[in-house]
């Protein structure tokens, strides 16, 4: 039998605990006698990047993740521009703009050199050339048409197809000076996606002539089109990046049946698309850029505003969700305190509420002693030895006030909250807390009502900007928290996003996706949200992480559910219990680097 040595190149250490190893090697752990393995995780992403100067849809874009071109659209207002920006890989830069002003227009090409042509209004044939600096008007199109297909490698060479008016499958070729008409389509669309060069070209989705939604692919090789593989979701008005009719991605766009944004993600590999992770926003009509299905843009687009920029990496080091160990008693809509491997989980629903109590160790769960008041949805902060309960629901309709002062192994009562509430955040420590949000009856309002506990009292403060209850939120004291989403009146939930300072919230960017009963972990400067409901009756994966300024989605949870709970910190972090379609003891643990160590089993011969 083959030793490790001679298969991997260098013997098993042996190593007193998990520091110092080397990632992709076994190891043995001398202090608990273990084979272990280190492996990390790589995966597909999009991670918001700095947003464009001018919100627009309908706009067209070319060049690379790093070195793109923005251009044309229409704004909210709205207005139809002629606005060129210019990415360098961090930032946005105005530029010259178009000799006329036009939206749903083809273009590709790179940073320095690339190609305008159609578009609408009205109706052109109209074609710009880009040298990098500036737009120059050259030979229009055979065809004057709008929502064209385009596929190019500069100003040069490029590929137009599809469009309207009429629907047509009309394909032109240019070559420098001038348009060709070379074969059509197979199928005649418009709002379709393209990507690739003037001689291996892409062209999928899109709507046909009776308005119907399409997910056909055809692969152009140069002189005429062949029908390959569709993609996984109908869909059109998305963005596309590739090189060639072997190497394409597909996003976003009006996704069928629901026919509403999407954020869908997918990578064609040359004979089949293959899902991957959404976008972090769901758009339609954005700008596209990226020569590859591993790097790639997409900017503006609807909704929001039209200036989110997201950027995609393919096979990237992520962070990783694993299974942990489960609960001893299955419990929902409950508080908690500590650390991902010294945590503690105190009242909740297991059906009936509960004042049960289990402590975390980092290997297993233990009940300890209960909360004097059996209650759900209160709210917890500081340690796994020092924490506070606060709030809650113990018997509906009345919500409660009580707090309660855990030292490690006995829970205390203490002085009550001024305001008796359900469903509230909170975060700090033991003697330096904020309590934020919540509800009352007859719950249909949220509120804004913040207290700041000073390890014996809770005193009133600033209130929040948006009343909301079942938010995600915490911090690291009464003087820095933060809260995100939650329930709101109508519409059902929000994404808006707080932080507070000591003595005033102030609104920061929003979460990518509206929800609530979501879950949290982390404080002001990082923290990670996840699971939800993104509104009824969709409960949710997403997962998304906070660095201080913005958000962006990171790997979706393995179970869809609402109302559990999280512990931890950003990288390193719990998803306890939960509802999915009954209460369960399930737990998750997140490692925001991606980093994951496995005992290995070994047996003998």
């Amino acid at each position: 039998m083959a030793k490790y040595k001679d298969l991997v190149g260098t013997a098993v250490r042996d190593i007193a605990g998990d520091d110092g190893v080397v990632t992709g090697q076994l190891w043995y752990n001398t202090s608990e006698n273990e084979y272990r393995y280190q492996r990390q995780f790589a995966g597909d992403a999009w991670s918001t990047q700095a947003a464009l100067n001018t919100g627009r849809s309908i706009l067209s874009g070319f060049g690379t993740q790093t070195a793109a071109i923005a251009v044309g659209g229409e704004t909210p207002a709205p207005a139809v521009v002629a606005n060129t920006e210019s990415w360098n890989g961090s930032a946005w830069t105005e530029v010259n703009d178009l000799n006329t002003a036009r939206l749903a227009a083809g273009a590709d090409g790179t940073q320095t050199s690339g190609l305008f042509f159609g578009g609408t209004p009205p109706v052109t044939d109209a074609t710009e050339s880009w040298n990098g600096s500036s737009w120059t008007e050259v030979n229009d199109l055979n065809t004057a048409r709008n929502y064209i297909a385009a596929a190019g490698a500069d100003n040069t060479s490029s590929l137009g197809f599809g469009g309207t008016p009429g629907v047509t499958g009309a394909t032109e070729s240019w070559n420098g000076s001038s348009w060709t008409e070379v074969n059509d389509l197979n199928t005649p669309r418009r709002q379709m996606m393209g990507s690739g060069i003037n001689t291996s070209a892409l062209g999928f989705g899109g709507e046909d002539p009776g308005a119907a939604n399409l997910a056909n692919t055809e692969s152009w090789h140069g002189t005429s089109w062949t029908d390959v593989a569709d993609l996984n979701t109908i869909s059109r008005s998305g963005g596309a990046a590739g090189s060639s009719n072997t190497n394409a991605l597909a996003y976003g766009g009006f996704a069928t049946p629901s026919n509403v944004a999407s954020g869908k993600t997918e990578k064609w590999s040359g004979t089949v698309w293959t899902e991957s992770t959404d976008m972090a926003v769901a758009r339609v009509n954005l700008g596209r850029a990226g020569a590859s299905n591993t790097a790639a843009l997409g900017f503006g687009g609807t909704p929001p505003t039209g200036t989110v920029n997201e950027e995609w990496n393919a096979n990237v080091a992520i962070g990783a969700w694993i299974t942990g160990t489960s609960l001893n008693t299955v419990t929902a809509s409950s508080a908690a305190s500590g650390t991902q491997t010294a945590g503690l989980l105190f009242g909740g629903d297991t059906g009936s509420r509960t004042a049960k109590t289990e402590l975390w160790n980092g290997t297993s769960w233990a009940e300890v002693n209960d909360l004097n008041e059996a209650r759900n949805v209160p709210s917890g902060f500081g340690t796994q030895t020092a924490a506070i309960c606060a709030g809650g629901l113990p018997n509906p309709p009345a919500t409660t006030g009580k707090t309660e002062s855990w030292n490690g192994s006995i829970w205390t009562e203490v002085n009550d909250l001024n305001t008796s509430r359900m469903g509230l955040s909170a975060g700090g420590t033991q003697t330096s807390g904020l309590a934020f949000g919540g509800n009352v009856t007859p719950f249909n309002t949220g509120r804004a009502l913040n207290e700041s506990w000073n390890g014996s009292s809770w005193t009133e403060v600033a209130d929040m900007n948006t009343a909301r209850w079942y938010s995600a939120g915490g911090g690291t004291s009464n003087t820095s928290a933060i809260v995100a989403g939650g329930e709101i009146p109508s519409p059902p939930s929000t994404a808006a996003t707080e932080v507070w300072n000591g003595s005033a919230w102030t609104e920061v960017n929003d979460l990518n996706s509206s929800r609530y009963s979501v879950s949290f972990a982390g404080e002001a400067t990082a923290a990670i949200a996840f699971s939800g409901v993104e509104p009824l009756p969709a409960v949710g994966q997403k997962a998304e992480l906070w660095n201080g300024t913005n958000w962006s989605n990171v790997q979706d949870t393995p179970t869809a559910k609402t109302s559990s709970k999280g512990i931890g910190t950003s990288t390193n972090a719990l998803q306890v219990g939960g509802y999915t379609t009954s209460f369960v003891a399930t737990v998750e643990e997140w490692n925001g680097t991606g980093l994951v160590t496995t005992t290995v089993t070994t047996t003998s011969d």
